[in-house]
This record gives C-alpha cells, sequence and structure tokens, in this order.
C-alpha cells in the first residue's frame, strides 16, 4: 500500500487531469474505498487546495481556484516547460525589474529531478539569444546564480571584468537583482570600499560564496541607486534634443537612465543625452521614431541629417518624397 502523502499526491494529480471525477471512479484508479477518497479530499482541503463537489450519485470532485496557491503537481513535461518560460521571462526582463520570476525559477530548479535539469542545463549551453537594442547577453546560468547570491545572505567573492576588460577581484555582500530594460545590474556592498555598487551582471566573470553570513543594515533603493549609477556615467559627448512632448511621455521614450530631462513648456521636454559619438547618438534619436529638434552639438545635428540622407537615397532618393510615397503605398 502506497503512504498517505503519495497517494494525496496521486490524488492532485487525478483531479488537475480532468474537469470533474466522481468518488467511485477515483476510488477505482487509486485502488481505495470511497471512505478514503473523502479522507483524502479533506485532507487537501486542509492544505490549501479548494476541491469543490456536488452531492448525489452523480456529483463529483472538481479542483478550482484557492484563497492561495497550494502545492502542484506536475508531470516532467510541464515542470520543464514552467521552467523554461521562467527562464525565458528572465532573460527578456518581461516582468522589469520584479525579482518574483526569479525566485521562482530558483525554487523550481532547485526541486527539480537530475534528468529535467540537464534538459535545461543542455538549453543553456546550445540555445543562443539575439542581443536586444545594443543590449549585451547574459546567460541564464549566470542570472540565476547571481539571484541565488542575493538569497542566501552571505559574502561572496566577486570576479569582475570592467568597461576596459580590465579584471578585479573582490568581497561583497550582494542584495538585489535590477532589470532596467536595457541590461542586468547586480547591487553590492563592496566589502574593501565599504560602500555600495552596481555591477553590470554580464561582466561578472564568477561569483563564488564564502560561507560568511552578513547581515545587511540599511540598504539602498537599488534600483535608485542604478539610475542614478547610469546617470554618472561620463560620456565624451552630449547632445540637448528638444522633444515636441510634455514630461511624461518624454520619459516614456527616453528613460532617464538615458537621458536628463527639463521641461520646456506644457508639451516640450528637453532632454540631454551622452554618447560616444555622433554617428551613435544620430543612430539612437533615429530610433525613437518621433519629431525632434536637435539644438546642440553641431555635430549630432549634422550626422542626424546625414544619416536621414543615407535612409532617403537608399529607399529612392531619385524621386520626390510624394513620389515614394505613391510608389509604396500602390498594390501589386
Amino acid at each position: 500500500m502506497i503512504s498517505t502523502s503519495a497517494r494525496l499526491l496521486r490524488l492532485v494529480s487525478l483531479l488537475s487531469a480532468r474537469p470533474t471525477w466522481t468518488c467511485r471512479e477515483l476510488a477505482e484508479r487509486m485502488a481505495v474505498t470511497d471512505r478514503t477518497v473523502r479522507r483524502d479530499v479533506a485532507r487537501l482541503r486542509e492544505l490549501g487546495y479548494c476541491i469543490e463537489s456536488d452531492p448525489g450519485p452523480w456529483g463529483g470532485y472538481r479542483l478550482g481556484g484557492g484563497s492561495r496557491v497550494p502545492p502542484l503537481v506536475l508531470d516532467d513535461e510541464e515542470a520543464f516547460a514552467v521552467a523554461v518560460a521562467l527562464r525565458e521571462a528572465a532573460l527578456s526582463g518581461v516582468l522589469g525589474g520584479d525579482q518574483a520570476v526569479l525566485s521562482a525559477l530558483l525554487k523550481l530548479r532547485a526541486v527539480l529531478p537530475p534528468r529535467i535539469a540537464d534538459r535545461l542545463g543542455e538549453m543553456d549551453a546550445t540555445v543562443v539569444h539575439t542581443p536586444r537594442s545594443e543590449g549585451p547577453q547574459i546567460s541564464s546560468g549566470m542570472l540565476l546564480e547571481l539571484a541565488a547570491a542575493c538569497r542566501r545572505g552571505e559574502r561572496a567573492r566577486l570576479s569582475y571584468r570592467d568597461h576596459a576588460g580590465k579584471d578585479s577581484v573582490r568581497d561583497v555582500d550582494p542584495y538585489r537583482l535590477v532589470h532596467t530594460g536595457l541590461r542586468w545590474y547586480f547591487v553590492a556592498r563592496d566589502v574593501g570600499r565599504d560602500q555600495w555598487r552596481t555591477f553590470r551582471a554580464d561582466r561578472v566573470v564568477h561569483l563564488r560564496p564564502t560561507g560568511q553570513p552578513v547581515e545587511l543594515l540599511d540598504p539602498p533603493d537599488p534600483a535608485l541607486l542604478v539610475s542614478r549609477g547610469i546617470a554618472s556615467v561620463v560620456y565624451p559627448l552630449y547632445g540637448r534634443i528638444r522633444l515636441p512632448h510634455p514630461m511624461d511621455r518624454a520619459l516614456r521614450l527616453v528613460p532617464p537612465t538615458i537621458g536628463t530631462h527639463h521641461p520646456d513648456g506644457p508639451d516640450a521636454t528637453i532632454v540631454e543625452i551622452g554618447a560616444n559619438d555622433a554617428d551613435q547618438l544620430a543612430d539612437y534619436l533615429l530610433g525613437l521614431g518621433t519629431p525632434l529638434r536637435v539644438l546642440s552639438p553641431d555635430d549630432v545635428r549634422e550626422a542626424l541629417l546625414r544619416r536621414t540622407r543615407e535612409l532617403f537615397e537608399d529607399n529612392g532618393g531619385d524621386r520626390s518624397p510624394q513620389q515614394v510615397l505613391r510608389r509604396t503605398s500602390t498594390p501589386t
């Protein structure tokens, strides 16, 4: 005879497989008595499962939505599908800086059977993501390693490569991961410097736990720390742009991590954006897909005009813009 816990798991699996079951059908499938089925249903309800029932000989049991999330029973394919979905959500940043998706993925991977965990490892080794909008790639394995370090509450040894390619090793107290919509940042206290730092997650080479527990006293707002850190980066060139949009719209077009915003009346915003060179900034401005005016410097204005002329010439520049529009709008 199987144990009570195994029988309860079997009962949950059956209830999840069909909309409704009669007591007799469940008893036959599980090779137990009707009384045992009723007793097991009562135990599952105590554990938080919402199991609804209809009285009478033609009534039955069905699994409904409860007030809290009870333990789930997933077969191999279901568990693999959920893990892959969580992995993709973490890599894409579709949930922004929310830690819930990483926390759920960590919990799931901790209890996955080796046969499923190995399949996920094979995906990490063979699947390649195209980079997003100048965003570097980071493996799900490294992302999970950093998230696990934030959950453990212990000091870690960080191997890091900065923007110049220089490697360094330091002890850090991990705190949070922050996603800006472009890339992931690892927020931690640099023990040697005794200050809170932000590290680009894609530049982390290795992170090894030391086993030394730490208590983080008065930690900062991680999202604010990352935003300030990005804003403090010094670029060789800055452009001042006027957007014909109010501040809230301008902030959606150019996030505060990219530029500094100042209102120019109720319906316009001045944005200062840093870049490595004029061509890079011109490409970024074209990607905004909105009317704008380059106030300064002249190099950025000229680069933007040059890019616009190139696009025009590559798309029928020997004709007038009206001819191009008529040609592209004529059905074939």
